[in-house]
């Protein structure tokens, strides 16, 4: 029997999450959950939006699971927040993994973390809680990503790296092998990163 599981967001972010979900065969989508206005908002043509955020405390005591379904780009202060609020209610966050990745089982991923479609993990990689690893990211050995990080799509993450907590990797970004990034860093979009930052 697949285990229940809330989805907290209502965006672009929050379809793939749907998507991601259902393709992992493990959840089985509960409700939606989203702000107040976004009541009766329809993702992808079947999930309505049920619930706002007023009503995690009850849906804690019903359904075991939630999911961060909110993005992250400039900041990750409001994925930081939720992801506090939702394990204070005694949510469980499970990593999901989508089964179009590729993760070396000598891995280890923390959770409330999701992988998507394409991306690349390679062994003896550390990725936090509470990160996006999106698709067809490609993140080398021996890498360490800290907590409420997002690697963007198509990011390269070469051996050895470095990344600070709540950073964000930019597409198509490129970040050379044993590089160390503080937290807090922002990598743009197409950036060559060769020293440390």
């Amino acid at each position: 029997m697949k285990k229940k599981i809330i989805i907290v967001g209502a965006g672009g972010h929050a379809e793939s999450c749907i998507d991601l979900v259902e393709n992992n065969k493990i959840f089985s989508i509960k409700c939606l959950v989203g702000l107040k206005n976004e009541r009766n908002k329809i993702l992808l043509k079947k999930y309505k939006v049920t619930h706002s955020d007023n009503d995690l405390k009850s849906l804690s005591k019903k359904i075991p699971y939630a999911l961060i379904g909110i993005g992250q780009i400039k900041s990750s202060s409001l994925r930081v927040k939720l992801f506090k609020k939702l394990k204070k209610l005694g949510f469980k966050l499970p990593t999901i993994i989508s089964p179009n990745s590729v993760v070396s089982k000598h891995s280890n991923i923390g959770e409330g973390t999701v992988v998507m479609p394409g991306a690349i993990i390679g062994p003896n990689v550390i990725i936090g809680k509470n990160c996006i690893i999106n698709s067809k990211a490609l993140i080398e050995h021996g890498t360490i990503i800290k907590d409420n990080c997002h690697v963007a799509t198509a990011a390269i993450i070469n051996s050895g790296v470095r990344v600070g907590a709540q950073s964000f990797i930019g597409s198509n970004s490129t970040i050379k092998q044993s590089v160390k990034l503080k937290s807090f860093s922002f990598v743009k979009m197409n950036a060559r990163i060769i020293h440390n930052g």
